[in-house]
């Protein structure tokens, strides 16, 4: 029994003492960003990176999306390896890092989803001095929900003390605006009427106006010009979960394969569709392949939901637990012509 008590007050010390090593490495970093939202967390904080890289600053980024990875200075990137799952004690790590580095800005894709750690990991551990909330929509209601407005609150956990928030937000902007002034923090909320399609021609995979317009906006707040945080977007590794498309010709047929699997809520994958028409007017068919979790069985219902608005041809179900969602879909309507179930499928 002794021994056990005394394992815990060192474990609680060591703990306490790496949180003041942390501490201290935050006050080396002249200025971090943290980036928090429901959708684009990990494609802003690239394109933020980027932007500011161009413009001359020493910028080290971290995204924890898709694939979780560090980059540096120069661009390169090193994968996260994680043998126990994600954990905030990540961004006490690359704060620790970054500090010896010296560099200008640290660019942090908020990793925390519960209210609470959300607070944690701004207000004690990242302290940043701008904020970003690329959006809000209806996601991990389990535990941000059950509305959109809880889900907004909960990510208003992350605005900066004292400090600047970005955000493309517009349908709750009024409660972003009414949370960041009791913590004193000027907002700014960005556009994406200034991005034009040839701005857009300059990504190799498909991103979303919005996110461009907000990280511009940011980069424009550290003095960088338009063109030149574009040129540096640009030239910038997308993440693994961007829209790329890919094309295959047969004959006359020609296919093109978009990848959204990443777009898992209703809004951004309507989105999504749109933009996929809009770059493809001549298109004769759309297919939909909705992948299905045991786990998430509620984002898929609330997609089947979402492509009754949605003009289709055809739905492919793919993976668990399909026939939930086939009879969902009847039961709502959908034409039974138009859905294939193809189960639990390997490739």
């Amino acid at each position: 029994m002794f021994g056990l008590i005394i394992g815990l007050l060192l474990l609680i010390t060591f703990g306490i003492y790496e949180f003041q090593k942390c501490k201290i490495s935050r006050k080396k970093i002249p200025t971090i960003i943290h980036i928090n939202g429901t959708r684009g967390k990990s494609s802003v904080t690239r394109l933020i990176a980027a932007g500011l890289r161009a413009g001359g600053k020493k910028t080290i980024a971290k995204t924890t999306g898709s694939a979780p990875a560090v980059i540096y200075e120069d661009g390169s990137e090193t994968p996260i390896i994680r043998h126990h799952g994600a954990n905030i004690k990540e961004q006490i790590k690359i704060i620790k890092f970054a500090a010896k580095k010296k560099i200008d800005i640290l660019v942090l894709e908020c990793m925390a989803v519960t209210p609470e750690y959300q607070w944690v990991t701004e207000h004690e551990i990242v302290q940043s001095n701008i904020g970003i909330i690329t959006n809000s929509r209806l996601d991990h209601l389990d535990v941000m929900g059950p509305g959109l407005k809880n889900v907004t609150r909960s990510l208003c956990n992350t605005i900066p003390k004292h400090g600047v928030l970005f955000t493309a937000e517009h349908k709750v902007f009024p409660i972003i605006q009414s949370e960041a002034k009791k913590v004193h923090c000027e907002v700014v909320q960005s556009t994406d009427e200034g991005i034009s399609n040839e701005d857009m021609y300059g990504f190799s995979y498909i991103e979303h106006k919005e996110n461009v317009g907000l990280s511009l906006k940011v980069c424009e707040h550290f003095g960088i010009s338009k063109q030149t945080a574009l040129d540096g977007m640009y030239a910038a590794k997308p993440d693994i979960g961007a829209m790329e498309i890919y094309m295959h010709k047969s004959k006359d047929t020609e296919l093109h394969f978009v990848h959204a699997f990443a777009a898992n809520d209703p809004e951004s994958t309507e989105f999504v569709i749109n933009s996929v028409k809009e770059l493809y007017p001549h298109t004769h068919a759309v297919a939909i392949v909705l992948s299905t979790r045991a786990d998430r069985i509620y984002r898929s219902k609330q997609l089947v939901m979402m492509l009754k608005e949605v003009d289709f041809d055809h739905l492919y179900l793919i993976g668990e637990q399909t026939n939930t969602i086939y009879s969902y879909a009847l039961n709502n309507k959908l034409d039974k012509k138009k859905i294939t179930d193809c189960g639990w499928v390997t490739g």
